[in-house]
C-alpha cells in the first residue's frame, strides 16, 4: 500500500462511502497526518504547526485540513509524546507510594553506582514522588510468592486515608515480590477504591512484573504519575474527534510498535513513551522490505529532535530499559530509539568558553526559527540552511508558508559576529556541528554495539532529514541512502501500517538443577493466555 500512487489533500475527490485509515503524529514543531484510501491505496498528506501548550490543537487543526469526508475514516492511529514531555518537564500528577514496611526509602536510596564516581557534591536524581507521599503497610510475601505476613487492612485503610488528606491524584502500589504473588496489591486496590475512589492507581505486578524492586517501583511511580494527564488527553482527543465528525476506531501507537485502543492505552501510559518515534521505524522496515534491504539505520530529523534506531535483518532492536535521566529507570517493552536534541529548530549558541554549539535547546513551533516570522530571533539550523540556499523560501510546508530570508540572515549574522566569522561561513559551521551531533547518535546504535554502519543503508526522514542525509552518510562512511517520497510525514505513515501487539513478561525464578520443561511451559502458557485475553478485549478474533 505504501508504494501505491499518492497525492495531496487538494487532489482528493469527494467520493462517497470511502474507507480511510489515518495516522497522526504530533511532533514538537509540526503535527503530521497521513490518510490512506483503503479502496485505491492512494495516500494523502497534511501538516500543521503543533501547539505545544495544548497538543490537541495541532491534532484538530490537521484534521480540519482534510477534504475527504470524515465519516469515511474507519481507523485513526495517533502517535503522541504527551507522556514523554510530561516526564521530561516534570508536569505529571502528584503521586503517592504505598510499599512494604521498611522499604519506602528504596526510591530515594536508588542504586549504589554513581554517575560521577569522584564528584563528592553529585546529587542523586530526584524521583517522581516526594517522601511525604511515601507510605508503608504491614505485609510480606517471600520470593517464592508465599505469604509470610498477611496484609494489615486496618493500617492500610488508615494509610489510604492519610493519602487522601494530602490530595495526590495518583497512587503507585509497589510491594516486595508482588510479581510472584499479587494478592496484597490487588487487595490494596480494592481498599483504595473504597476509601479514595478518585485516585488513579497503578500496581507494580501489572506495570512491570519483574524482579529488582527499585526498577519496578520507579516504573510503577512513573505510570501513576502519567495516568491522570494521559487519561485526560485521550478523553479530550476522542471527544474532539467526535465533535469534528470523526467516529473512527481511535487507536494509540505504543512503544513496542503495536497499537491499542485509546481507553486501554490510558490505563498503562508507561507503554507510550516512544509512541511518537516508533512509527518511523515501522515505515523504515516496510520500505526495506519493498526495496530488499534488511539492514537499515533509520533516522528521523524533525524540528525539535533527532531519533535514530537500528534495524538488523529486517527486525528493529528492542529494549525494556529507558531512563528519564541517569539513575531513574522506566522499564517497558519498546523499540530501541535513541533521541538527541538536534532538529531544524535547534538553537545555535555560544558557551562560556566562547565555542559555538548547536542544540539541544529548540525554538519549537512557537516562536520557531527566526525565518518563520513568529517572533523568534535566535539562529537555528533551519535559518542556517536557508542562508546557505538549501531551502526554497517561497515553498515551505507544502506552499502554505513563506520563509523570511533576511530574518534568518540577521539571526545567523548575530552569531557570526560573536565568533568572528562571516555569515555564510557561520551558517555552514552550524550545519556541520548538528551533522556531527547526529553522527554521534548513529554511532551509539551501531559502532558502540560492535556493528559497522557501512554495512547498513541509511533511511532518512522527518521534515529536515533529506537536507542532512548525504552529509551524515559521508561522515560515517555509509554507502547508500534511502529518502522516501513522503519523508516529511514518514512517522505518521508508519502508524497506519502498525499491527495490534501485546507484550507479556514475568520473572519466574528457578534453580537450574530443578529446572523442568513443564514448569517453564506453565509460565509460558499463562503469559500466552494473558496476551490472548488482552487481544480479545481489543476486538481481535482468532489465535495470536
Amino acid at each position: 500500500m505504501l508504494s501505491d500512487v499518492s497525492g495531496t489533500t487538494e487532489q482528493a475527490g469527494g467520493k462517497e462511502e470511502m474507507s480511510y485509515r489515518v495516522g497522526i503524529d504530533v511532533g514538537g514543531t509540526f503535527t503530521d497526518l497521513v490518510l490512506i484510501d483503503e479502496e485505491t491505496g492512494r495516500i494523502y498528506t497534511s501538516k500543521s504547526s503543533s501547539t505545544p501548550g495544548a497538543p490537541i490543537g495541532g491534532v484538530m487543526a490537521v484534521i480540519d485540513k482534510l477534504e475527504q469526508p470524515k465519516a469515511g475514516i474507519e481507523v485513526l492511529v495517533h502517535g503522541t509524546t504527551v507522556g514523554t514531555n510530561a516526564l521530561l518537564e516534570r508536569k505529571g500528577a502528584a503521586t503517592a507510594l504505598i510499599t512494604t514496611r521498611g522499604f519506602r526509602d528504596v526510591i530515594f536510596i536508588q542504586r549504589m553506582n554513581r554517575k560521577h564516581h569522584y564528584d563528592l557534591k553529585w546529587d542523586k536524581p530526584v524521583p517522581l514522588t516526594e517522601r511525604q507521599f511515601c507510605f508503608e503497610v504491614g505485609e510480606r510475601i517471600n520470593y517464592k510468592g508465599e505469604v509470610v505476613q498477611g496484609l494489615d487492612e486496618d493500617e492500610a485503610r488508615r494509610v489510604i486515608g492519610e493519602i487522601k488528606a494530602l490530595g495526590p491524584e495518583a497512587i503507585a502500589v509497589a510491594l516486595l515480590f508482588a510479581y510472584a504473588n499479587p494478592v496484597h496489591e490487588l487487595r490494596l486496590r480494592e481498599l483504595i477504591q473504597e476509601v479514595y475512589p478518585e485516585a488513579a492507581v497503578s500496581l507494580s505486578h501489572e506495570v512491570y512484573p519483574r524482579w529488582r524492586e527499585y526498577d519496578r517501583m520507579s516504573t510503577t511511580i512513573a505510570d501513576a504519575y502519567l495516568k491522570p494527564l494521559v487519561s485526560r488527553y485521550m478523553s479530550n482527543v476522542a471527544g474532539g474527534l467526535r465533535a469534528h465528525g470523526v467516529n473512527a476506531s481511535f487507536l494509540i501507537m505504543k512503544s513496542n510498535g503495536g497499537v491499542e485502543d485509546h481507553e486501554s492505552a490510558a490505563h498503562k501510559p508507561v507503554d507510550l513513551l516512544m509512541s511518537g518515534p516508533v512509527g518511523g521505524v515501522l515505515s523504515a522496515i516496510h520500505l526495506g522490505r519493498l526495496t530488499n534491504r534488511a539492514n537499515l539505520v533509520a533516522v528521523d530529523m524533525g524540528g525539535t529532535s533527532f531519533d535514530v534506531s537500528l534495524i538488523a535483518n529486517g527486525v528493529a532492536n528492542r529494549t525494556t530499559e529507558f531512563e528519564l535521566e541517569w539513575g531513574l529507570p522506566i522499564c517497558a517493552p519498546m523499540i530501541d530509539v535513541r533521541s538527541i536534541g538536534a532538529g531544524g529548530g535547534s538553537l545555535a549558541w555560544i558557551d562560556k568558553g566562547g565555542l559555538l554549539r548547536v542544540g539541544p535547546q529548540s525554538a519549537g513551533a512557537r516562536p520557531g526559527p527566526a525565518c518563520y516570522g513568529r517572533g523568534g530571533a535566535e539562529a537555528t539550523v533551519t535559518d542556517a540552511n536557508l542562508v546557505l540556499g538549501r531551502l526554497n523560501p517561497n515553498y515551505f510546508l507544502g506552499g502554505e508558508m513563506s520563509l523570511d530570508v533576511e530574518a534568518a540572515r540577521t539571526a545567523v549574522a548575530a552569531v557570526a559576529q560573536r565568533v568572528g566569522m562571516d555569515t555564510v561561513e557561520t551558517a555552514q559551521v552550524i550545519v556541520d556541528l548538528v551533522n556531527h551531533n547526529m553522527v554521534n547518535a548513529i554511532r551509539l546504535v551501531s559502532i558502540d554495539r560492535g556493528l559497522d554502519p557501512r554495512d547498513f543503508t541509511l533511511v532518512s526522514f522527518g521534515g529536515a532529514g533529506s537536507l542532512h542525509a548525504m552529509s551524515l552518510a559521508e561522515i560515517i562512511g555509509m554507502r547508500e541512502v534511502l529518502v522516501p517520497i513522503h519523508q516529511g510525514v514518514f512517522s505518521a505513515l508508519g502508524l497506519t501500517i502498525a499491527d495490534m501487539r501485546v507484550d507479556e513478561s514475568q520473572t519466574a525464578a528457578m534453580r537450574s538443577d530443578l529446572l523442568r520443561a513443564d514448569h517453564v511451559n506453565e509460565v509460558l502458557e499463562r503469559l500466552t493466555g494473558r496476551a490472548a485475553a488482552k487481544l480479545a478485549s481489543e476486538g481481535y478474533r482468532g489465535s495470536p
